[in-house]
């Protein structure tokens, strides 16, 4: 995958710059280390593979002089030599074996290691906190994972069982050149060898930085089709296909540029490389011609030289290829292994313990809060949710209402004070037992791109069929559900938008029911149903709340008029509490509010007329 900049991800990276190719290979090995028996056995494969190849020049030249015989001569009788050709087909099919033994005992290294990164980033992602998910772009992200993903496979195989073997057979040939003939050979080698080298090394570091400017192109211009596709919606409302078309051709545009400057740079790599084979393969050749006409070395010389040349720069051209690889691998990791070393915003503690959860009272005790330092959205806040009991918190838009539940769900820390439950600070329990012991129906539902049966089965791994239509019963969606020609293995399509705001609701609605938690958390859970529909799921409700610790968001009073406290927010304070009649009676903000929307009761609410989104079984 490839490494990409223009992404507005904060990662800690890269305000260090670019890591150096050494770390991100250090940062690799763990991934590799569970497998290092295996690692250790396809090893042996490619030294026995490549020691088969190697020989294969110097039967050849045997077999070359066997049969360089006058005519009359007894032996050409023997016009093949049997046994060196047996042996010739011998050691090309021991190649062939041996390197695919190889490859066959390596794959489960290559595809191991990468689904062992692959499944350490997807959960390292869901670890991190809701402020890093609200500022991802999602099509940059997955491309992020998925070369990198890729990248990994590359990279290893690689530079473990190809560049090596090539660095193998490199030095087998250097030593069979220089025993059996003199030492002019070698330094040919070498010097080809290393004009090789450095001429692709400095072209390769050079091309880099065109890489890295396509991957971000690449990456920009995938974020732009992702975003126009997951606002598909959006896009038809204001008649703007043109438009989205017009950016991804823009985008698209600037990643052709940057894919024909990166070919021309290739292109001027591989003559410069090809340039030296040449003229080493010419200075090779001359000297072994010489060496046939002086008779200091004979025909099968000749050919044995020949063949080792072949044999060595034909992979020594795939290694320039590979280091091209390496290179655009270790770059397109290295953007990876910057999501995987994202910190946590919100961490448990060392050791923490379990919550324990005995009565379930929640109590937010001078609690301050910040998305951003310069803009605080909560002041001191402090009031209890007692056990069994229901409170609701009402006010104005922006107050901070739902921010109470994001802090209570720990997807923030707070600022200042503390939120405990049952006196235990939340900030000192695992999240996982804390998030196990709370439901939440929240103001905006997303679902699963999955059947309504699994969207509501999510509440609670392993639910029966049973327990699943019980808890869409209590939701009032059984009776939908079941009309559908499907029922519960209707699609709901992405996010669920094949749903309506008022069942989607209701989907959320039960999924929550069947999680049966102590801490109930409702964030104007009714807000998109019709007031039929609104009046006989708040009776499920408050039956479902019956018992429990109940969190209330609303914003409508009338659903929360029973509650046994309301809290009155306003710009992140606390300016009224206590229970509904007392509230009206003291004619504050509470009842200014009461007032108003008693006024607009008649008014039709607006999910009545807004429930049009296609049924279940909508194509």
């Amino acid at each position: 995958m490839r490494r990409h900049q223009s992404l507005s991800l904060p990662l800690a990276d890269q305000a260090a710059g670019p890591r150096s190719d050494w770390d991100t290979l250090r940062r690799l090995l763990p991934f590799l280390w569970p497998y290092r028996w295996r690692i250790g056995i396809a090893l042996l494969f490619l030294f026995s593979a490549k020691a088969a190849n190697v020989s294969v020049p110097v039967l050849l030249k045997h077999l070359v002089d066997a049969l360089d015989i006058k005519a009359g001569d007894p032996r050409a009788l023997l016009v093949v030599p049997i046994g060196l050709l047996l042996a010739y087909a011998g050691l090309r099919l021991a190649t062939t074996v041996f390197t695919e033994l190889r490859e066959l005992v390596f794959a489960k290294v290559s595809f191991g290691a990468s689904k062992l990164i692959a499944l350490q980033v997807f959960r390292h992602l869901h670890a991190l906190s809701l402020r890093f998910h609200l500022e991802r772009q999602t099509g940059g992200l997955s491309r992020d994972i998925e070369r990198g993903t890729r990248a990994l496979q590359s990279l290893v195989s690689y530079s473990l069982y190809t560049i090596l073997p090539t660095l193998v057979e490199v030095i087998l040939v250097l030593s069979v050149l220089g025993y059996k003939f003199d030492s002019g050979y070698v330094w040919i080698t070498l010097g080809a060898l290393a004009a090789y080298t450095v001429y692709t090394v400095a072209i390769t570091e050079w091309r880099t930085r065109f890489r890295r400017e396509m991957n971000e192109l690449d990456s920009k211009a995938h974020t732009r089709a992702i975003d126009a596709l997951l606002n598909y919606e959006t896009v038809k409302y204001f008649n703007n296909e043109d438009l989205e078309a017009h950016r991804y051709d823009q985008g698209l545009e600037a990643y052709r540029q940057a894919q024909m400057k990166s070919q021309r740079t290739l292109s001027l790599l591989n003559v410069g490389q090809q340039a030296i084979i040449a003229a080493s393969l010419v200075a090779m050749l001359w000297r072994a011609t010489q060496g046939v006409v002086d008779g200091r070395l004979t025909l099968g010389d000749l050919v044995m030289v020949n063949a080792f040349l072949i044999q060595l720069y034909i992979p020594l051209n795939f290694l320039g290829v590979l280091y091209r690889e390496v290179k655009q691998s270790l770059t397109d990791l290295e953007r990876m292994f910057g999501l995987l070393e994202r910190e946590r915003e919100v961490a448990d503690k060392p050791d923490a313990p379990d919550l324990r959860i005995s009565d379930a009272t929640v109590r937010f005790e001078n609690v301050s809060f910040a998305y951003d330092p310069a803009r605080p959205i909560l002041h001191e806040v402090s009031f209890e949710v007692p056990a069994g009991k229901t409170v609701a918190v009402v006010g104005a838009s922006g107050a901070g209402k739902s921010t109470l539940a994001r802090l209570l769900y720990r997807f923030y820390d707070v600022s200042g004070g503390r939120i405990t439950i049952d006196g235990q600070d939340i900030r000192d329990v695992t999240q996982a037992s804390l998030r196990r012991s709370i439901g939440i129906v929240p103001q905006d539902t997303v679902l699963f791109n999955d059947t309504v049966g699994y969207n509501i089965g999510y509440g609670r791994a392993g639910a029966t069929q049973e327990q699943i239509e019980g808890a869409a019963k209590a939701a009032h969606i059984h009776g939908f559900i079941a009309a559908t020609p499907k029922g519960y293995e209707t699609i709901v399509g992405e996010r669920g938008l094949k749903l309506s705001g008022g069942e989607k609701q209701r989907v959320a609605i039960a999924r929550t029911l069947l999680k049966n938690p102590p801490i109930m958390i409702f964030d104007e859970a009714t807000s998109a149903l019709d007031s039929a529909n609104e009046r006989a799921i708040q009776a499920e409700l408050k039956s479902a709340a019956l018992g429990k610790t109940a969190l209330v968001i609303a914003h409508r009073l009338s659903t929360v008029a029973d509650a046994h406290e309301i809290v009155v927010l306003d710009a992140g304070r606390v300016v009224e509490r206590g229970p509904h009649a007392a509230l009206l009676a003291a004619n504050g903000r509470y009842a200014r509010m009461w007032r108003l929307q008693q006024a607009q009761h008649d008014a039709p609410h607006p999910a009545d007329a807004a429930d049009s989104a296609p049924a279940l079984d909508a194509p």
